[in-house]
């Protein structure tokens, strides 16, 4: 008899999940009637979590064009500021950098100090391009220093928070700059 209790329980609650689940999966797959695509797209939810981080309302190279396109118009403007050599681009200069605002910035902090680029470039990536660096007190290793550290690391008598965040605000002045 008990067994026949248990069996009935079991069978009860795994037909009543079934049931539940089942309208959950329904529910999950959105709306289906007239209207329903305006619906779906009210409840859409996308599952990378890097769209779930409200981005920052800054100016986005996202909004400005391909990343080509902004080194391109940015390379006389660094040029005339004495950020860039003649016979340098912005697309070379930045080519270890992922993101193109922390290549300004470093662009703009090693200009501010009188840090070697390339040694700032190589502490700040963690990069070491065919450049020479032998000359440079980053530490050894290819791991990736923040900017303040990074100048911290060249430059140990500079202020090296208020230089990252001056470089920083040049570098995003840039890009709006070539933004509109």
């Amino acid at each position: 008899m008990k067994k026949f209790i248990l069996d009935g329980a079991i069978l009860f609650f795994g037909f009543s999940s079934s049931l539940t689940l089942g309208a959950v999966g329904a529910s999950a797959q959105g709306p289906a009637g007239s209207g329903a695509p305006a619906a779906a797209q009210e409840t859409s939810h996308s599952h990378n979590p890097l769209d779930w981080v409200k981005k920052d309302s800054k100016v986005s190279t996202d909004a400005l064009g391909n990343r080509s396109d902004i080194e391109t118009k940015l390379t006389p403007i660094l040029r005339a500021h004495g950020l860039l050599g003649a016979n340098t681009t912005a697309t070379d200069a930045c080519a270890p950098f992922t993101m193109l605002d922390g290549c300004l910035a470093t662009l703009h902090a090693s200009h501010n100090l009188g840090v070697d680029f390339i040694c700032l470039r190589a502490a700040v990536t963690g990069v070491h391009t065919s450049a020479d660096v032998s000359g440079c007190t980053v530490a050894d290793g290819e791991t990736p220093l923040g900017l303040r550290k990074a100048i911290h690391q060249l430059e140990p008598d500079a202020n090296a928070k208020q230089a990252a965040k001056d470089a920083e605000q040049q570098a995003e002045d840039d890009l709006k700059r070539i933004g509109g």
